[in-house]
């Protein structure tokens, strides 16, 4: 790691961003960051954020879709963390003013019923320590001007993390095909997207699974009990606006909502 480099300011920088609700340039616009230095930088955004009153309250994934891989010219996807005030409940209301540039998608999310720690952890082993999966609707929001930045970047801004809104039913995994689990989504009453659990890295689950082993690589743990993890997007991300009322309905698992105003 290069002497110029400060993991801790540049996370203070994204920080300062999101609550000010300012876009910035990329950091990679002053120099390169490696994947490593890029995941110093969001443990540190971490800490900001806990330091404020935030507690953990899971993990998320990003470019859980080959076509989103590409686009970054990567060939994995990336992690981040979900902190407890930005988790919203079915039919949420949310200001359009407490975000940038944001943007909504489809996802499945898992809440955890034991501790699951990398190296080598499988899908079957995510299932199996899996308490329920639920619909659930992700708010991206990234800091940086125009939604454009590179892998480091995207990976030091949390992976874009904004809020989550957990659907209102829940169910074991037990017997249920992720994979297989068709979703429709709406806004304003029109339908803009269908997808289902097999977009995410063929299955859900080896999202989950990828995220565990991915941070063991990384040395920054895993997933412990009661832990809400995003397994990443069955579908494309679209623009919230103010008025909007976006619907997910997902085959088994019920339906989320949110308005924005």
């Amino acid at each position: 790691m290069s002497a110029s480099f400060d993991a801790k300011a540049l996370a203070q920088r994204l920080f300062e961003a999101q609550r000010e609700r300012r876009a910035i340039e990329p950091l990679t616009a002053e120099r390169a960051i490696s994947e490593r230095e890029a995941y110093d930088v969001q443990w540190a955004l971490l800490a900001e954020h806990l330091a404020q009153g935030g507690k953990l309250a899971g993990k998320k994934t990003g470019l859980t879709s080959l076509a989103k891989q590409r686009q970054m010219n990567t060939n994995e996807p990336l992690y981040g963390y979900v902190i407890d005030r930005t988790i919203l409940a079915d039919g949420a209301q949310v200001s359009r003013a407490d975000f940038i540039h944001p943007r909504v998608e489809c996802e499945i999310a898992f809440l955890m019923a034991g501790r699951l720690h990398g190296p080598n952890v499988s899908g079957s082993q995510v299932l199996a320590a899996t308490r329920y999966v639920m619909p659930a609707l992700e708010i991206i929001d990234s800091r940086f001007a125009a939604f454009k930045f590179t892998l480091p970047d995207v990976i030091a801004d949390n992976a874009s993390a904004a809020r989550v809104v957990l659907g209102g039913s829940a169910r074991s995994p037990e017997g249920l095909d992720l994979r297989l689990v068709g979703m429709l989504m709406e806004i304003n009453g029109e339908l803009v997207a269908t997808g289902s659990g097999g977009a995410v890295l063929g299955h859900p689950a080896d999202s989950v699974a990828w995220l565990v082993n991915k941070m063991a690589e990384m040395d920054a743990g895993g997933l412990e009990a009661g832990d809400v993890v995003m397994a990443g997007g069955l579908g494309e991300a679209f623009p919230l606006e103010a008025g909007d009322y976006v619907r997910a309905e997902f085959a088994h698992l019920g339906s989320v909502g949110v308005r924005c105003v």
